[in-house]
């Protein structure tokens, strides 16, 4: 069974790859050089003559990777694509900087970078001068306002928008696209259009594109905030408006990414499965049974304790949002629990000398091979080296938390509800934190689904290795390194000082 799962593993995993890169086939993807050193990358299509150009900006938290089904799509259309990322997130090494609080702080700095990354394109030989910014969730505001001032844009897509700097006429040719499921934003989607036409409804397009004066808003149907972004409608709107604008008439398929990025993910994870079961066996420590009693304990006393001690500190060593906080929270979390199962005698015999081994294949594993995959088809993965840093200092709270994870559930041998207790707990005190110091900490919602993303890959695969090994310490050392690591590459870096 361990090797016809690892075949159809590896046959998934060859098919998905073929099809992914397929959607690349016939261009040519090279660096752009950007004033102010904007890590950005040009997407043509090979034999196409001059176009529009396209500059494409990711949301919070996001990178160039997660804009790639636009990119390539409007590439494949004939458009000159430039994608970049954001000054502290993806692969720039420059942090975000300003007051977050203002227009003319933090919002100001990133119209400046998506200006500088315009003109950029704009130089190519190919461009022809005309110009459409298109922008997801927190860069839709950006591209808006940046939209009204040099290089002004010709036609803007916003996805999942929400910007104040929308009016009855400006930006022109604005195209609104949101998720069914993003209810709020797609009612403002709905607002946008209305103030051109007050009876327009999703799906209509008012006014003329070639004038310049076209508005319409697009709902695509069962997707959310990040699935919008590989929603076939979306990318078929997005194409077809900037035609509608330009007086173009594109054709071809349009680059639908996300079923083979989910069955390439998941084949992955399932790759984890037979090499798990090559570890070496082991029976593993027994330690005393926990009472249903303590594990509620050693479960939900930190969840409550830890957000209540650290609510009165403000914390800032790490350059990056809230990561100060939640090394901390991580940290005193798992120590705490640690303190409480090293009490009731659960360290025992959990450290043999093959842990150390062991958890630095289950931290290979999910670095180099799942991270990869995620590097090159999702988003950004492999940090710069102003990164490495942030992702120790991580490590010293994410390792104790995943520790006592790993020997409260057993290494994946508890039964389910100690299980999920042991997560819902967890995600309920980032909760509590949130609504302790909702101002300072509301950036920590951002990783929620992250978080409940890596429980269910890095969890599951933690399970295998403790199943099979009988060490249930070594997948929480491996996986507290993982974590460390999506997380210091997740977060958005920011040095308020620098403004």
């Amino acid at each position: 069974m361990p090797r016809l799962i690892a075949l159809l593993s590896l046959l998934i995993i060859g098919l998905s790859i073929w099809q992914l890169e397929g959607d690349r086939a016939g261009l040519t993807i090279t660096p752009v050089t950007v004033e102010g050193g904007t890590p950005a990358t040009l997407y043509l299509r090979n034999g196409a003559g001059a176009a529009p150009v396209v500059v494409i900006a990711h949301g919070f938290a996001g990178s160039r990777q997660l804009m790639d089904p636009f990119a390539l799509t409007l590439a494949e259309a004939g458009y000159v694509v430039a994608s970049f990322d954001f000054e502290g997130h993806g692969r720039n090494p420059r942090p975000m900087s300003g007051d977050v609080t203002t227009i003319d702080g933090t919002t100001r700095l990133l119209m400046d970078e998506t200006a500088r990354v315009a003109r950029a394109a704009l130089a190519h030989p190919r461009a022809d001068g005309r110009l459409v910014y298109l922008g997801h969730s927190m860069a839709s505001d950006i591209i808006v306002r940046q939209a009204l001032e040099a290089p002004r844009a010709d036609a803007v897509v916003a996805i999942s928008m929400f910007s104040e700097a929308v009016t009855a006429d400006a930006p022109r040719n604005l195209l609104v696209i949101a998720g069914e499921w993003e209810a709020m934003l797609a009612e403002e989607a709905l607002r946008a259009l209305r103030l051109t036409d007050p009876q327009a409804r999703a799906g209509d397009s008012v006014g003329d594109p070639a004038q310049g004066t076209g508005r319409r808003a697009v709902i695509a149907p069962k997707v959310e905030h990040v699935g919008v972004l590989y929603s076939a409608t979306a990318l078929h709107a997005a194409r077809d408006w900037l035609d509608a604008s330009f007086g173009r008439d594109s054709s071809g398929p349009v680059a639908q990414r996300g079923g083979w990025i989910a069955a390439l993910l998941l084949a992955t994870v399932a790759l984890a499965w037979p090499l798990a079961r090559a570890l070496p066996a082991g029976a593993g420590p027994v330690p005393p049974p926990l009472s249903a009693k303590r594990v509620l304990v050693a479960a939900l006393a930190p969840a409550l304790l830890v957000p209540l001690a650290l609510a009165p500190f403000e914390i800032r060593v790490l350059p990056v949002l809230v990561a100060d906080y939640l090394v901390l929270h991580l940290g005193l979390y798992g120590l705490m629990t640690l303190a409480l199962l090293w009490h009731w005698g659960q360290f025992q015999g959990q450290f043999p000398a093959r842990i150390w081994w062991v958890g630095a294949a289950v931290a290979l594993f999910g670095i180099a091979v799942l991270g990869g995959v995620i590097d090159r088809y999702v988003a950004s993965f492999l940090p710069h080296s102003g990164r490495m840093v942030i992702i120790a200092g991580l490590a010293l709270g994410a390792v104790p938390f995943l520790l006592a994870d790993g020997i409260l559930t057993q290494g994946g041998k508890a039964r389910l509800w100690r299980v999920v207790l042991a997560r819902v707990a967890f995600l309920a005190s980032l909760g509590l934190a949130v609504a302790l110091n909702f101002e300072a900490l509301f950036f920590l919602l951002i990783i929620l689904p992250v978080i409940v993303l890596f429980f269910l890959l890095f969890g599951t695969m933690s399970g295998w290795v403790g199943r099979r090994t009988g060490l249930p310490a070594a997948g929480g050392l491996g996986l507290g390194l993982v974590l460390a690591w999506a997380l210091g590459v997740t977060f958005p870096m920011f040095d308020a000082g620098a403004f």
